[in-house]
């Protein structure tokens, strides 16, 4: 069987990418300070940020293709902490494109659609990048070092994601559903825009363009919608009580990374390709009905 190196395997994004892998490749997932076990998958302790190490697990491994999910992606930790996150975001994602190059194998790269600065929605591959805050811009930094080192590298912006809980990750919609549950106050934006997609979609989006794509491609979802409206519909699936979803907006939260206000993706290139995401309402009744958010 192929080899497959998943980076990250304990963080949201790779461990739905390691359910999905492990039923057509030989799976390694790394992680770092949260160890894990994924039934079918061998995962290995790696600090990417030691070269030693990342070039002991290229030749341990021997892998036939590399999808690199971990890093630093909390935008207010990343303004906070610049050199620690910039050694994930940057320099190890820059440093495994170097070792994909020299063995020839496929490599996909999860970006973030917050290299964009919001004020000229939906963004197409083509459209410059400007980011507003720090995570944005290692992952801009990350990209362009990446394809000049290895040009067939495949830069995945990913939008935002939702999900089951993982053993050692959760999405956005954890902390919201406990909010409700608990009778208490949750504030969602009116004006801040994503295309979101759940974990199992966006992994089915990063195999796709580990096989067909070199370059930049956009995976967000099909609707864009706020985070209130989110909220209103997380709401309607989960049958939670909605007397304490309140609107807010951006201005009214101090947070140490600036946000944008509207990165939707134009992912007509990645649909094209075959990447299917399914309706927000029918991902978030899927979710329901397996009980294991």
């Amino acid at each position: 069987m192929k080899k497959l190196l998943i980076t990250g395997a304990s963080g949201f994004v790779g461990w739905h990418l390691c359910q999905l892998a492990k039923q057509e490749w030989e799976v390694y997932g790394t992680y770092l300070s949260h160890p894990l076990e994924i039934p079918g998958i061998k995962t290995l302790k790696v600090n990417l940020t030691n070269f030693q190490e990342l070039k002991s697990i290229f030749s341990n491994v021997k892998p036939t293709a590399v999808i690199h999910t971990a890093a630093h992606s909390q935008p207010n930790f990343c303004q906070t902490h610049p050199e620690e996150s910039h050694a994930i975001n940057v320099m190890a994602s820059c440093n495994i494109a170097g070792l994909c190059a020299d063995n020839f194998i496929p490599y996909a790269f999860t970006s973030t659609d917050l290299v964009f600065d919001g004020l000229n929605a939906p963004y197409q591959e083509t459209d410059p990048v400007c980011p507003v805050n720090l995570y944005g811009e290692q992952k801009v930094m990350a990209e362009t070092g990446m394809l000049q080192r290895y040009p067939k590298t495949a830069v995945c912006r990913m939008p935002l994601m939702f999900g089951a809980a993982t053993p050692t990750a959760k999405s956005f919609i954890q902390p919201f559903i406990q909010t409700l549950k608990a009778g208490k106050e949750l504030n969602l934006f009116i004006d801040e825009f994503r295309t979101p997609v759940s974990g199992t979609t966006a992994a089915k989006g990063l195999l796709l363009a580990l096989e067909k794509v070199n370059g930049c491609i956009h995976l967000g979802g099909k609707e864009r919608i706020s985070r209130y409206d989110f909220g209103r519909l997380l709401i309607e699936v989960f049958q939670l009580p909605a007397t304490m979803l309140k609107s807010c907006r951006q201005q009214d939260v101090k947070m140490a990374a600036p946000r944008p206000a509207d990165v939707s993706l134009d992912s007509s290139k990645a649909f094209a390709l075959g990447y299917q995401p399914l309706s927000l309402r029918q991902e978030l009744k899927e979710l329901f009905n397996s009980d294991r958010y």
